[in-house]
């Protein structure tokens, strides 16, 4: 059970909020043992600035293993621009979205309370910097010529607010500190706190409902304490032991930054970082295949403008030939071209996508393999059938997804080429939960890719196994854990 405290300078500086035991100041918590774990420390010292008292408030947390906010390197990238304007990328989109002023030379200054503003129009880019630089108070300084851009991002002190800011900054904290860090109940004989990351907006999640509810009741079987949580809640990831991502992931996403944190946080994690980089850019695997000699399609990378490559894939992989995009999922930013003529009319269009893009000879088959893998050993198998009258498993150009049917089958009735090129195509990978897809030909296994975050749909891939394959993911998220509690004791 997580802890909650407030570090101020002096007593004082709470006058103008109601008064709480949470509240302590920078020299009790000096006072403070070290040991003391499962703490959330909110320090609102009124200096942040390098060795001030609210430096080494931050800086103590963090030695502590206590989870503060802000960290030191948030206290450290917003002490320069230099450092800060690198990591704005993100916000761009949010930037992009607000309307421009009459004048032009408009300065805006607006104040984000733990990613909460007033401005209903500025609220989703204050919750995208709280993602990226989490503090108590966020000065944003906008300006704009022909469109709007971050001019300044300075972290303030709540001493510094008028009476109608400390009002808002007061129901901030509130919210943030009783429902982002709040204290959660949990059943007596919990070993470990699970999170399982799902976005109720997805339109194909890995995950459905039935299938859900399946990981939370056999989570609660082997001693997890399983909450469902959502993009929002990305500050609540030290409340957990573990992060169970059901939500399709991707490298610019917080997917992503949720499986970073988590690691950092020393959660385990499924899926890691490292995975979700590794599996969703096809260009990586198919480097990846063809340095450990995983079977797999014959296949060249075309890069944009390159009419040599363009002809040399022509001349090896044949027509009908595939072409992907990079990082699409579930069949998507895929296509069949059956001449030379279609297939520069397509890559036209993906390249405006991406600068590089995959080809690959086209293998046909009545279905493909999915074959999951955990830990580096088969867990199910799946024959998943093409869309009717269409190559591909869906099919995304109806006004409404379809899909092919699909057959569940214990792994030892999986061909063995194709359980030995699955094994294969994940070991240099990692050790985390993979969706292998295999074309079966010639009696050959040919490796398509490599899905991180794979499927599990009630009454699908759970065909075979039942509620067992849920038991089987989550003891091996209780297995890791176990392991790293017994390592601290040994320590």
């Amino acid at each position: 059970m997580s802890q909650v405290l407030i570090v101020i300078d002096r007593l004082d500086d709470w006058a103008p909020y109601y008064p709480s035991e949470r509240v302590i100041t920078f020299a009790d918590y000096l006072q403070l043992s070290a040991r003391q774990q499962r703490v959330r420390v909110i320090n609102l010292c009124a200096d942040y600035d390098y060795r001030a008292e609210g430096y080494y408030c931050s800086l103590l947390a963090e030695a502590r293993s206590h989870h503060v906010l802000p960290s030191v390197r948030t206290l450290n990238d917003l002490s320069l621009p230099q450092l800060y304007k690198l990591q704005l990328a993100r916000v761009l989109p949010a930037l992009s979205k607000l309307r421009p002023p009459e004048e032009p030379g408009t300065h805006l200054v607006v104040k984000s309370y733990f990613g909460q503003c007033a401005e209903p129009a500025l609220q989703p880019l204050a919750r995208l910097l709280f993602d990226r630089f989490a503090c108590p108070v966020l000065e944003i300084h906008l300006a704009c010529e022909k469109a709007w851009e971050i001019a300044d991002l300075r972290i303030c002190s709540h001493r510094e607010l008028s009476d109608a800011e400390e009002t808002l900054f007061a129901e901030a904290l509130d919210s943030f500190s009783n429902q982002v860090w709040r204290q959660r109940k949990k059943s007596d004989n919990s070993r470990y706190d699970l999170a399982i990351l799902v976005n109720p907006e997805e339109a194909l999640p890995p995950s459905d409902q039935s299938a859900l509810k399946k990981f939370a009741s056999a989570g609660r079987e082997l001693g997890f304490s399983v909450e469902m949580i959502s993009p929002g809640d990305y500050m609540r990831l030290p409340e957990f032991d573990a992060l169970f991502i059901r939500e399709t992931t991707a490298i610019d996403h917080h997917t992503y930054r949720f499986a970073k944190k988590a690691e950092a946080e020393g959660l385990v994690v499924l899926d890691d970082p490292t995975s979700i980089l590794r599996c969703t850019n096809k260009i990586y695997l198919a480097d990846l295949f063809a340095t450990h000699r995983v079977p797999a399609p014959r296949t060249s990378i075309l890069r944009r403008g390159d009419e040599t490559g363009l002809q040399k894939a022509l001349a090896e992989l044949g027509l009908p030939m595939v072409i992907k995009i990079p990082d699409g999922s579930f069949s998507r930013g895929v296509v069949k071209v059956h001449s030379e003529e279609e297939l520069r009319d397509k890559i036209g269009e993906l390249f405006a996508e991406s600068s590089l893009l995959l080809a690959q000879e086209f293998l046909y088959t009545e279905f493909d393999w999915r074959i999951g893998v955990l830990n580096n050993k088969p867990l199910y198998a799946c024959r998943y059938y093409m869309a009717k009258n269409h190559w591909q498993i869906y099919n995304h150009g109806n006004k409404k997804n379809s899909s092919g049917a699909f057959t569940t089958l214990p792994t030892f009735e999986v061909p063995r080429a194709v359980l030995q090129a699955a094994l294969k195509a994940t070991k240099p990978i990692g050790n985390g939960f993979y969706g292998v897809d295999v074309k079966e030909s010639a009696g050959k296994g040919y490796v398509i890719e490599v899905n991180d975050n794979p499927s599990i749909d009630s009454g699908v891939e759970d065909k075979y196994l039942g509620r067992e394959l849920y038991r089987l993911i989550l003891q091996e998220f209780a297995r890791r854990l176990d392991a790293r509690r017994a390592g601290h004791q040994h320590e």
